[in-house]
């Protein structure tokens, strides 16, 4: 997710990149949505959510040009260096030419004095370069080490999110009432479950079997075949589309329970959170972007995607307001349809809803989990150490998987740890990272490639004022989160 340079994999189309970038960013986040709808308003929650998916399609724009300036700037190098390989080698050159050319330093010598290159489109992004790559190249010391940070923070939060996820949906499942009389019980986690057995005991049981069983994949390596990406892209698609055309004929009969207010301002730093928890895709687009066979129209697609995601996410959450009571809406959107008969009324299909979260993040978890651990050895990496084996294959496996399931273990408010981990990590890895990373991609390739080299992957907003809009934007961002969960800590 954030390391070097890699192999960018099989080519495919543009539709194809279409399909794999909305698979990519529909998600949990998803999940979470409809609650967070309802503690917002429905008007208020529409034009938020709308803006957010337009900050978040710039910051994307802003990837894509940041990668195809860090392509280029691999090609120069390299073509700079076999220049000066072949300046050794070559008695066309007197030795003044050689020194001055081994002299010379590379950042400011221009990449269009190299000839055999004149006809190279030296932004085509050909070569898969990571987040982190991008970041080593473009930023100093300190901006690397603040990058990886904020990416481990975001990966815990990942991490939290799904080890209390797959326990809630096995809780709910197990513990819940099933007799199609409990649509309209919410219930307490300390009522009992199994006899004596209260119903947070049994999270907690399932959490620990969680952990037992995924945790160990976090000292070895994990990765997600293709044929695991389709059957659960297929579980995924299959419940999203039952649970919006189920609300919409429950609506449609008359049967709807939904009263949503307009706008609640209370519940829109948590919408925030849920929302840019949602459209995450940034740290992913250079594994999604390089292989596309045709990248002509790069923000025509991008621009897409995001459009028809906004839709989708729009549906589902407005459905499920206006078809469920807002205060009965569960964290886990899906759980709504696991013991209400007025909704689905065949056994197989509510346990299936229920059920599916626990298949797909469960996939998921692992390779999330070896993405933070090798990150951690990213960020204490030495050029030329390596790691004690009980440091490598003990000390940094350990850390990656306990500290979220210990918040698991505190807490399974998925609406919470979505919020908070949208709101901060999220907002570095969406908006501040991506707007640094194209500024100083800027900064640095002006020198080398001239003010006539155009990037023709360059974002629409390529004016500087962009950028410093998107930083404000988050700085202002994090100060109104920040302060309203103060105030409410304060009220409480």
């Amino acid at each position: 997710m954030a390391g070097g340079i890699t192999e960018t994999g099989e080519p495919y189309s543009p539709f194809v990149g279409l399909v794999y970038m909305f698979n990519l960013i529909v998600g949990t986040g998803a999940l979470t949505m409809p609650k967070a709808f309802a503690a917002a308003g429905w008007v208020v929650s529409i034009s938020l959510i709308s803006f957010l998916a337009f900050m978040s399609f710039m910051t994307t724009t802003f990837v894509i040009e940041a990668m195809a300036a860090a392509n280029a700037q691999l090609r120069w190098k390299r073509r700079e260096q076999e220049e000066i390989n072949d300046s050794d080698s070559s008695s066309d050159y007197s030795d003044d030419d050689v020194i001055r050319g081994r002299s010379e330093p590379v950042e400011t010598r221009p990449i269009l004095s190299v000839q055999r290159a004149a006809n190279i489109d030296h932004f085509d992004i050909v070569e898969r370069v990571e987040m982190g790559q991008m970041a080593s190249m473009f930023f100093n010391k300190v901006g690397v080490n603040m990058f990886y940070i904020c990416l481990i923070v975001y990966l815990y939060g990942d991490l939290a999110i799904y080890a209390a996820a797959v326990p809630v949906s096995l809780m709910e499942v197990a513990c819940g009432n099933h007799s199609c009389s409990a649509g309209s019980v919410k219930y307490n986690d300390t009522e009992s479950c199994w006899g004596p057995v209260r119903r947070k005991d049994a999270y907690r049981v399932f959490l620990a079997i969680f952990a037992l069983f995924l945790g160990p994949f976090t000292f070895f390596n994990a990765q997600k075949t293709k044929y695991l990406q389709i059957l659960t892209s297929l579980m995924r698609w299959i419940a999203f589309t039952m649970m919006i055309i189920l609300a919409l004929i429950r609506i449609g009969k008359g049967h709807s329970e939904g009263h949503p207010t307009v706008a609640q301002i209370s519940g829109v730093p948590n919408l925030f959170g849920v929302c840019v928890y949602s459209f995450m895709c940034q740290h992913s687009l250079p594994s999604l972007v390089t292989p596309i066979s045709n990248k002509q129209r790069m923000s025509a697609l991008v621009m897409a995607d995001y459009i028809l995601i906004l839709c989708f996410y729009s549906l589902l959450s407005l459905t499920a307001i206006f078809c469920f009571d807002s205060s009965l809406l569960r964290d886990m959107y899906t759980l709504n349809f696991t013991d209400n008969c007025d909704v689905l009324s065949i056994p197989v299909l509510r346990y299936f809803l229920g059920l599916f979260p626990v298949f797909t993040i469960s996939t998921n978890f692992p390779i999330i989990a070896v993405t933070l651990r090798n990150n951690w050895k990213t960020l204490f990496h030495r050029d030329g150490g390596t790691y004690p084996w009980v440091v490598d294959r003990v000390v940094f496996p350990l850390i990656t998987i306990v500290p979220p399931i210990i918040v698991a273990f505190c807490t399974h408010d998925l609406e919470a740890l979505v919020g908070i981990t949208g709101a901060y990590a999220g907002t570095g890895i969406q908006y501040i990272i991506p707007a640094f990373l194209v500024f100083f991609s800027r900064r640095h390739l002006e020198p080398v490639l001239g003010r006539d080299a155009v990037n023709k992957h360059r974002s629409p907003f390529h004016h500087t004022f962009w950028v410093w809009f998107v930083i404000l934007w988050a700085t202002f961002c994090l100060m109104f989160v920040t302060a309203n969960i103060v105030l409410t800590d304060v009220k409480n």
